[in-house]
């Protein structure tokens, strides 16, 4: 399947949950937020969130501010 992860495409196996993906793309979890379709996906629901075809993932890192 096709995911779309920052603008680019990405191949993947379906079914993927998206700390698979994450791991497919060997990206650092730490201080990192997830949007899955313009939606944040809490950390704690990235071991069960599965994803489809044609989503779109932005991965960004968490900044504190005030």
């Amino acid at each position: 399947m096709q995911i779309m992860v920052n603008e680019s495409p990405v191949s993947a196996e379906s079914p993927i949950t998206l700390s698979a993906l994450l791991q497919q793309l060997n990206q650092s979890t730490m201080g990192m937020a997830v949007a899955v379709n313009q939606e944040i996906c809490p950390k704690s629901q990235w071991d069960s969130h599965l994803l489809q075809n044609g989503d779109v993932v932005l991965l960004f890192q968490a900044i504190a501010g005030g």
